[in-house]
């Protein structure tokens, strides 16, 4: 589906159902946030979009636990899943998507092959994540994401409509 009917679609849910979303993004370094807010009208559902490239800022700002980035990596389903709760707590979300990946060209681990990227959708109470693996240059990388994360949310405002 194309990405503008997407955002429309998100924009009339959230509208309708009373819901602000926020985005807690790393490898896409706002992107999803720039997405949604390019319909006008964004500001009656849309709160923020934390960029929160450094672990230090996944701390700081989503407070992502400090045994989670250790143990699992920034990387990871635990990760982008605290991320999701920090941005509904800092944000005052009803729903927020998060990401962090490896978007290269450099960065992979055999793990962690370049193109693994880890989305989260949720509230402050119960995320779900997905593991993704793109192919493809940087820019390519980033754009699925986004892709993705649309669709995440999209489908989350369909479920409770």
């Amino acid at each position: 589906m194309n990405r503008r009917l997407i955002i429309e679609q998100i924009a009339e849910l959230a509208t309708r159902q009373g819901k602000m979303l926020a985005t807690a993004e790393s490898c896409t370094g706002g992107g999803i946030a720039k997405a949604l807010t390019e319909v006008p009208g964004s500001s009656a559902w849309f709160t923020c979009g934390l960029i929160t490239y450094s672990n230090q800022a996944k701390q700081q700002l989503l407070g992502v636990s400090a045994t989670s980035l250790t143990e699992q990596g920034a990387v990871s389903e635990a990760v982008v899943c605290e991320m999701v709760k920090g941005a509904c707590l800092q944000g005052a979300a009803d729903l927020a998507v998060a990401v962090s990946g490896v978007a290269g060209p450099d960065g992979g681990t055999p793990e962690k092959p370049v193109g693994c990227v880890w989305l989260a959708w949720g509230d402050a109470s119960q995320q779900w994540a997905q593991r993704m693996q793109y192919q493809g240059d940087r820019r390519t990388i980033r754009e699925q994401t986004i892709n993705t994360a649309l669709q995440g949310l999209l489908d989350a405002l369909q479920k409770t409509a």
